[in-house]
């Protein structure tokens, strides 16, 4: 065991030089700095951003803490005792018909606030809260919402899923287009210690670049708020919990869809054809049959993102099922049933791994 561990320790070294200086694998830094940089111009942009607040002898800015508070279906009496009196005001009456086709009349009033981010204009049909408008910067829960879509749809589905392709794809059939696999099948190391090796080299470099990338979306998004907004996060609303979860499914998700490229890459001389079934069975996971949807990767990473996307009425249908967890499960079932996943998918290729034989002229 001391010698496989010493060999699988020198594996590991020698592979992490090749992961992280690649000059094949410098597209790879882009895809992990892509969000980054997506949520870098998001913050600019809103920490330039003024709300101009017009002079009214009547209105005064309401604290964040107050705009949150706002609920659907509150009455004018409720709204003026959470906010106090608007800055302006506008009542107009509607004539319109019922489902009976009888003639009503609505009075409508339109209640506008200024906050330190954002207006909000609130429509109120005969006295009672009907619609919210804001304009502005976002909300911090708007922004949570913003951040946890990007990182579901954009950053794990696509970004990470091509990273750890890029990464884990080559280990092994990069080295064969290299014609150098052979020093390391000459070596008396068995085979099975090459592999462990080889994997958790690209797992450490794989996690190592998109975690920072994930810490570093999060800071962009975090740093436009004000300090008692950021007390709030880390005091109330389980902040540090939020960042570890989304630092964990990151590396989760590098241990899946790494464990599932490093087979590919033994089993198929073109990545793009795994790839790609890859790529549709994951996206199509919400279609599938409850026991077939536990054979991918995105399954166990859904339950564990720690922000749900919301689904307000008039979302399309299709992308309302992408969002939806349907089937949910628990959060340690789902580490251990994503981690048996990686194990069988190894122990799978460990089989292959013993029996592999190259032959450059037809790789």
């Amino acid at each position: 065991m001391s010698l496989w561990l010493t060999q699988i320790g020198a594996v590991i070294r020698l592979e992490l030089k090749k992961t992280f200086f690649a000059r094949r694998g410098l597209w790879i830094y882009l895809l992990a700095l892509a969000p980054v940089a997506l949520f870098t111009v998001q913050a600019i942009v809103e920490r330039d951003f003024k709300v101009f607040q017009p002079d009214s002898p009547t209105g005064h800015p309401i604290s964040q803490q107050q705009m949150e508070g706002i609920a659907d279906d509150m009455t004018r009496d409720q709204l003026i005792a959470l906010l106090g009196q608007p800055a302006s005001s506008h009542t107009k009456t509607i004539k319109t018909f019922d489902d009976d086709g009888k003639p009503i009349v609505i009075q409508q009033e339109d209640l506008r606030y200024y906050g330190p981010r954002n207006s909000i204009i609130l429509e109120l049909q005969n006295g009672v809260l009907k619609g919210r408008i804001y304009r502005g910067r976002f909300t911090f829960e708007q922004n949570s919402y913003i951040f946890a879509g990007v990182f579901q749809f954009l950053f794990i589905r696509l970004l990470v899923f091509f990273g750890c392709l890029g990464i884990f794809m080559n280990l092994f059939r990069g080295e064969m287009l290299d014609k150098s696999l052979h020093y390391y099948l000459l070596s008396p190391l068995r085979r099975e210690v090459l592999l462990a090796g080889k994997f958790i080299a690209g797992l450490i470099a794989a996690s190592v670049i998109f975690t920072t990338s994930t810490a570093l979306q999060l800071f962009a998004t975090l740093s436009v708020f004000d300090p008692n907004t950021m007390s709030r996060f880390f005091n109330q609303e389980h902040g540090y919990s939020q960042i570890a979860a989304y630092l964990g499914v990151t590396i989760l998700a590098c241990v899946g869809y790494g464990s599932v490229f490093l087979a590919a890459g033994l089993l198929f001389r073109n990545p793009i054809i795994p790839a790609a079934a890859v790529l549709i069975w994951e996206w199509a996971n919400p279609l599938l049959p409850a026991l077939l949807k536990k054979f991918s990767v995105i399954y166990y990473l859904k339950s564990l993102c720690p922000v749900q996307i919301p689904t307000p009425p008039g979302m399309p249908a299709l992308f309302k099922l992408l969002v939806t967890n349907g089937d949910p499960i628990s959060a340690y079932l789902a580490v251990l049933g994503l981690l048996a996943l990686a194990v069988v998918v190894l122990w799978a290729s460990s089989l292959k791994v013993r029996r592999l034989e190259i032959n450059y002229t037809t790789e």
